[in-house]
């Protein structure tokens, strides 16, 4: 677990996975991180267009082509690479940004993480980079890292931690504001009382130092992840998914959905010297690029594509984070179908709760105008997008209700040009795959057919 200190930098104790550890391993800190977080701004540079589409809810890609951590754009796109002392891992390591490097790896530049130990404190070197900012919470969190199972030089064994993961201060012990969410922590050779290999995903409520008490829930796969990952984590609607190449490991609800903004971080560090032998054994971790699309819930491939896309228009980095409208406060306007061409209407523009929505051939009335408002709710003629009932089953009705606040009419248009309801994570969907008039909607599971994609 990852304990944020005053200088902005992260504190590890050792994890309450199964079963308590004998005694966390932590040294005194001052829990507070806002100060230096708010210390760096983030320069919002674009290299190349990767369209509209891409940027329209607010998004931060970086392909992470850097020569160096002392690179003034790797600095200046809002990353610190970690360079003082302290926790995680061994006590009296070394952390230094010269450990963060940028190689070329299948004809593309690399973030690489380098750590190494001889065994002892002043011999262990640990390496991470993290967001200077703390703004990241609801989206989706997509990254692609390549886990290493043996050292490149040296004796293999050693309890090496190789992460990604998001995280918010701790303002005392047992706050109830904390969020933590770690995203994967790959432990090749165990640790923590585990024998390895071992992957886990953690979703954190909160915890206390002294004496140790932990509030989380977990899920783990037993099995070597060693080469490249595609890590993408769905935050939205209550519910935290992480997948691993598009395969869902771990769906975390309720207390322990993040309750306010995190910093993104990668870190590859040194649990504990128990199972080190010989001389010097050098480990690497390597960060293909990273990509967050804010409070926009995009499926593994369509994160990939995405970071596909930006990649062929040529865009090395971009942050369109505080200059994108976000989903959900878009203005008024048509929601059209890609598949038909036709808007979503209000038949007969008659405002009575309970009419259930249809297409229509575009008219521009006002029973298709349709504003994305600040609280997630969709509304036309002073009603709400509603989806019956407040329902999660595939082929529930939307229709128009008197706006109530309730998940049941919370929408967002991703980028992917999907209509999501979060309280069901379902699309809206036009019945039958039809095209024609009058055709009504329902929520559906997502399935990127062309009946569940939407344009303004």
């Amino acid at each position: 677990m990852k304990i944020p200190t005053a200088n902005g930098m992260l504190r590890e104790a050792a994890m309450l996975r199964i079963h308590p550890p004998p005694r966390p391993v932590l040294a005194a800190a001052a829990l507070v991180l806002a100060t230096t977080l708010g210390a760096v701004a983030v320069t919002a540079a674009t290299t190349g267009q990767a369209g509209a589409a891409a940027n329209s809810c607010g998004a931060v890609f970086d392909d992470f082509n850097y020569a160096s951590s002392a690179d003034g754009n790797f600095t200046g796109h809002g990353w610190v690479p970690r360079g003082n002392a302290g926790g995680p891992g061994v006590p009296g390591a070394t952390w230094s940004p010269a450990q963060i490097t940028f190689p070329t790896s299948g004809g593309q530049k690399v973030m690489q993480l380098t750590a190494s130990t001889d065994g002892t404190g002043a011999g262990t070197r640990q390496a991470e980079v993290y967001s200077a900012q703390k703004r990241y919470l609801d989206g989706t969190y997509a990254s692609r890292v390549r886990f290493t199972d043996t050292p490149t030089s040296g004796n293999d064994g050693d309890h090496v931690n190789q992460t990604f993961f998001a995280i918010s201060p701790l303002n005392g012990d047992l706050d109830p504001t904390y969020s933590e969410l770690d995203f994967s922590e790959y432990l090749p050779n165990g640790g923590w009382g585990e024998t390895g290999p071992i992957n886990y995903q953690t979703s954190w409520y909160t915890y206390r130092n002294e004496p140790w008490l932990a509030d989380n829930t977990h899920s783990e796969q037993r099995r070597s992840y060693d080469g490249w990952h595609d890590l993408v984590t769905q935050v939205s609607g209550g519910h935290v998914k992480y997948y691993i190449d598009g395969v869902l490991v771990g769906d975390h609800s309720g207390k322990f959905y993040p309750r306010q903004t995190m910093t993104v971080n990668w870190n590859l560090w040194f649990i504990d010297t128990a199972t080190h032998t010989g001389g010097t054994s050098t480990y690497v971790q390597q960060v293909d690029w990273f990509l967050f699309a804010r409070n926009q819930v995009l499926s593994p491939a369509a994160a990939t594509a995405q970071a596909a896309a930006y990649r062929s228009a040529g865009t090395t980095f971009t942050d369109t984070f505080d200059t994108a409208p976000a989903c959900g406060s878009s203005g008024t306007g048509a929601i059209i179908g890609n598949g038909s061409n036709r808007c979503i209407d209000i038949p007969a523009a008659n405002a009575v709760d309970g009419n259930r929505l249809q297409i229509w051939d575009c008219n521009g009335t006002n029973a298709q105008q349709w504003t994305f408002n600040a609280d997630g709710s969709v509304g036309a003629m002073g009603k709400c997008m509603d989806v019956s009932g407040g329902g999660t089953a595939d082929g529930t009705v939307v229709q128009l209700w008197t706006c109530n606040g309730t998940g049941a009419q919370k929408f967002t248009l991703t980028a992917a040009g999907d209509l999501v309801n979060p309280r069901s994570n379902k699309c809206v969907d036009v019945q039958n795959v039809a095209t024609a008039n009058g055709s009504e909607l329902h929520i559906w599971t997502c399935n990127g057919a062309s009946n569940q994609k939407w344009h303004r």
